[in-house]
């Protein structure tokens, strides 16, 4: 019993940092039409678009309901290379990845992971160029979602 409770403390504790170490804005735009912008943003940067997984739609193929929620997966292999490089398995979490979803009360979301968790993650250096360039990319091309470009 004390080593449920032990590990359940740690758990807990280590929950907020998991929240910090996310980045998120909201978007006057419904989620179609803020992943939309996200979207034509990245490919306008000249990177790639992997895939658009859209949650919402796959929750209802099993007959489930899930409120509007889509995911934008893109890179750019300059970027994500020399992290692969230093560390292979930041392919665990590259490419990059947005969350774009309407809460409970309507408004929308657009949240990712900060690239410095990729630091602690997996051994990055925390000087590393390539993960300036990833915050600045993740915030221009979020903001341009949002309509605050």
């Amino acid at each position: 019993m004390k080593a449920i409770a032990l590990a359940a403390g740690v758990v807990m504790a280590a929950m907020p940092a998991l929240a910090q170490d996310l980045v998120a804005k909201v978007s006057p735009h419904d989620v179609p039409t803020t992943m939309d912008r996200l979207e034509s943003a990245v490919e306008a940067a000249g990177a790639e678009v992997f895939a658009r997984v859209d949650h919402a739609a796959g929750a209802e193929k099993v007959e489930m309901e899930l409120r509007p929620t889509q995911l934008l997966i893109f890179g750019n292999p300059k970027l994500g290379t020399p992290a692969m490089q230093d560390a292979q398995t930041a392919g665990l979490d590259l490419p990059m990845r947005v969350l774009v979803y309407a809460d409970g009360e309507g408004a929308v979301h657009v949240t990712y992971a900060a690239p410095e968790t990729l630091v602690t993650a997996h051994g990055l250096p925390e000087e590393a160029e390539y993960l300036t360039k990833m915050t600045k990319a993740l915030d221009n091309l979020t903001a341009k979602a949002i309509g605050q470009e």
